[in-house]
């Protein structure tokens, strides 16, 4: 295809406003030019292609055959367009990776392990965005996120990190006062309730755990609720009592001795943690080298859970 034989961009770009719109006073304002210059841009883009784009009625516009024709590969290459001046932009500045994830999963799980990564790749510099809401990767601000939830992206380049348990967690120093041996020792401890908003029906709360072992003399609902996972993990590392936590985020603290898991009883369920990237996100060098040390690491993670267990007998 002979490439210098291409429209003006200016007037494709105010044929796909206008069409969108299907109004050339809302495409001026999206354009930030007048109206008389995306009627002057369609009218060349007309003389090019020797036909109508438009017709009027008394609605308003209609596209013609040939403009309906031509507008679904018309904005898939303006999208196109926009991926590659965001490659163009992170290519150049190929220092730096963005992440956004979970406050949690955050402060729990990644910042703990950051320095490996940041040993092995001293050329990168990781950004880390920590917000509950979802990432709008149209931006181009963000080039990964972390996600818990079921795995189904739409659009998005998916890779499955690691997989989920919830136990009983509590302070040492808790336990030393008031033992928990069994379950119903419970009884005599505040329980802890993670209230985190991530709509997994699968995951227990401490009145569905209880249910599920025949426990009907203790009472789940009781005791305070925090909205973040990390902070029902701060409260019983600082022996406010017995938190029904999710492993993967206490793990650390378990490892350290600021936690332990005296019932020795872990619960799966169906949510996991989830690298996502648009996929020409994912021909960017430090994309690559972040997601393959997120990989390992949760690997590593996988692993020493599963050696933990069998020791434990769960």
């Amino acid at each position: 295809m002979d490439r210098r034989r291409l429209p003006p961009l200016n007037a494709l770009r105010a044929f796909e406003s206008a069409a969108r719109h299907m109004n050339f006073t809302r495409a001026a304002e999206e354009l930030s030019v007048t109206p008389g210059a995306i009627s002057q841009q369609i009218q060349n883009l007309e003389s090019y292609v020797g036909e109508d784009l438009f017709k009027r009625s008394s609605k308003g516009l209609l596209l013609t055959d040939a403009a309906q024709t031509a507008l679904p590969a018309l904005r898939e290459a303006f999208d196109r367009l926009q991926e590659a001046a965001e490659l163009l932009t992170a290519a150049i500045d190929g220092r730096r990776v963005t992440v956004s994830a979970a406050p949690s999963f955050a402060a729990k799980w990644l910042v703990p392990r950051l320095g490996r990564f940041e040993a092995a790749h001293p050329e990168v510099d990781v950004w880390l965005s920590a917000g509950i809401e979802l990432v709008d990767f149209s931006s181009g601000e963000v080039d990964i996120a972390i996600r818990y939830g079921s795995g189904r992206y739409p659009g998005l380049e998916v890779i499955r990190l690691m997989g989920e348990t919830v136990i009983p967690v509590a302070s040492p120093e808790l336990l030393a006062q008031r033992p928990l041996d069994s379950l119903d020792d419970l009884a005599g401890h505040t329980l802890l309730h993670d209230g985190s908003p991530d709509a997994d029906d699968s995951c227990p709360d401490w009145t569905m755990w209880l249910a599920a072992r025949g426990v009907k003399t203790i009472d789940g609902a009781r005791g305070p609720r925090f909205n973040q996972s990390s902070l029902v993990i701060e409260a019983a590392m600082n022996g406010r009592g017995v938190a029904l936590a999710k492993r993967a985020l206490a793990q650390t603290d378990l490892d350290l001795g600021r936690l332990v898991a005296p019932l020795a009883i872990a619960t799966a369920v169906d949510f996991a943690y989830f690298v996502v990237h648009p996929k020409p996100k994912g021909r960017l060098a430090q994309v690559k080298a972040f997601v393959n040390w997120l990989k390992t690491e949760a690997e590593a993670h996988d692993e020493a859970i599963r050696t933990l267990d069998v020791g434990a007998g769960i």
